[in-house]
């Protein structure tokens, strides 16, 4: 039930109908949806940034810059590993009756894969901008994603997960 709203998941259960089983089935079948739009996406940014040290111009990075790419390779490929877990979960689980420990954990592995991919974007935003334009865009590229990461990943859907509203 919702702790923030209560009475909302009760109108959403009556008006979907549906069991237990059933909404496990929903959330895990949303779930996967959501999963193959972001690891599609952090497995093509793990892949560029394992080929960067191979690149001519890898070179004019300094050390800091050599570092924050590491670290940035080490949030991708955290993330990479956080949103394919869930696919490795349920094969581990398959047929045990676990749906339930597969969607909570799941969901919580898709929220701290999200976040190591937001720290990966502006991490290579900062790197590749340092290589190509210098230092202040670098910081700059940096700043600005991040504030679209936190403006279109928090700041818009949050508002909206506090209103009462129900509708679909």
């Amino acid at each position: 039930m919702d702790v923030e709203h209560p009475g909302a998941e009760k109108r959403w259960d009556a008006d979907r109908d549906e069991t237990e089983a059933e909404r496990l089935d929903r959330n895990w079948s949303s779930l996967l949806q959501e999963l193959r739009v972001a690891q599609t996406g952090v497995q093509l940014l793990t892949g560029f940034l394992l080929t960067l040290p191979f690149q001519q111009r890898f070179t004019v990075l300094d050390s800091s810059m050599r570092n924050l790419y590491l670290a940035t390779v080490a949030c991708s490929i955290g993330s990479t590993v956080l949103l394919v877990a869930p696919a490795a979960m349920h094969r581990v689980l398959f047929r045990r009756h676990r749906l339930n420990l597969l969607v909570s954990a799941s969901h919580a592995y898709a929220i701290a894969g999200l976040v190591l991919l937001a720290a990966a974007l502006c991490g290579v935003a900062v790197v590749v901008f340092s290589a190509v334009a210098g230092p202040t865009a670098a910081w700059i590229a940096g700043a600005v994603t991040l504030v679209c990461l936190i403006c279109f990943w928090i700041a818009v859907p949050f508002p909206a997960r506090r209103r009462q509203d129900t509708s679909y």
